[in-house]
């Protein structure tokens, strides 16, 4: 039996001369998480349009939770949830509303959708605000409220579309912190995002798509390593410590050691990891070089982004001055 609740083969789109998917594979498996990343355009949220029903592909095929996009979109829609980038919310209505309203909408039944109301607010950290008209929420609260609403229905399959933008530190930290819940409860995540600590903490696996194709996929860590990029970063006590630290550190490297004389720090890039980070420690020790810190940086996803795509990930904006074509 395929274990993939999520697949995508060879989709393609063009909105005008604009090919925002050019033959995008995708697969994730019941129960894990895969963040897409790319620059803004990538194909990111076109991706999300078409296999949650939105958007049709003008070629490729794709099946959410067994069910044929193409096919049968109402049944796909029937099994999964949705947050955009943008709280899809009735500002009008009470947090409680909305939820009642979305409940009705997937026709719960009047009970079912005012429990499944309550409940939601609750587990959001809305109770207190639930019968608040959404205008007068702020724009985390608005986050948390949208993406209650994608779980009414309790989805097999859930679709985030950078659902943290615009948020601040609290809020994305609030926000992940729910979204780990979801995941420990077996729900199966795609999510689109800008952050790549977002996905470094969230994600099983990583896609990474570029001019609407996918140009890499693994495991932050695995990505990380294809990258390369580590190094032993040292700061010394005194400048007398520099010479004998940059001589030992350059036997090590593996390219250039960089000194900065002001911060009495030096930067090697090594191979090795942390067997070569034990040598440099002993040598130093041996030299007497009084050492006030050390480590063993490993490059970021910021720095995965960067070699691959050529340029570091940017805030999401609207390139179309209308329909967003990530």
């Amino acid at each position: 039996m395929n274990d993939e609740v999520i697949r995508a083969r060879g989709l393609v789109k063009h909105y005008g001369s604009i090919r925002a998917l050019d033959g995008l594979d995708l697969a994730v498996p019941r129960g894990t998480v895969l963040a897409l990343l790319g620059p803004n355009g990538a194909g990111k949220t076109t991706a999300v349009r078409i296999l949650t029903t939105l958007l049709e592909a003008d070629a490729g095929s794709a099946a959410v939770a067994g069910i044929d996009i193409r096919t049968n979109p109402k049944r796909v829609r029937e099994r999964i949830g949705l947050s955009g980038q943008y709280a899809a919310v009735d500002e009008y209505l009470t947090g409680y509303e909305n939820l009642d309203m979305i409940g009705r909408l997937y026709r719960l039944g009047r009970q079912r959708s005012r429990s499944r109301a309550r409940e939601l607010l609750e587990r959001f950290g809305l109770r207190e605000a639930g019968d608040r008209p959404v205008r007068t929420y702020s724009g985390g609260m608005r986050r948390r409220l949208d993406l209650a609403g994608a779980l009414v229905a309790q989805p097999d399959v859930l679709f985030l579309d950078e659902p943290t933008t615009g948020l601040d530190p609290r809020g994305r930290t609030d926000m992940w912190d729910v979204i780990r819940e979801l995941i420990r409860g077996g729900t199966t995540l795609l999510l689109t995002t800008q952050y790549m600590e977002e996905a470094d903490r969230l994600a099983d696996n990583i896609v990474v798509i570029d001019c609407g194709r996918a140009i890499a996929e693994g495991t932050a860590d695995a990505l990380k390593t294809q990258v390369g990029g580590e190094r032993i970063d040292v700061t010394v006590e005194t400048m007398a410590d520099l010479p004998r630290a940059d001589a030992i550190l350059a036997e090590l490297a593996a390219g250039e050691v960089l000194v900065n004389e002001h911060a009495r720090s030096l930067t090697a890039p090594v191979s090795g990891g942390a067997i070569t980070l034990i040598r440099a420690l002993r040598r130093l020790d041996a030299a007497e070089v009084r050492v006030l810190d050390v480590g063993l940086r490993r490059p970021t996803l910021d720095d995965v982004f960067l070699a691959l795509t050529g340029h570091f990930a940017e805030p999401a904006a609207d390139e179309t001055g209308g329909d967003r074509l990530q």
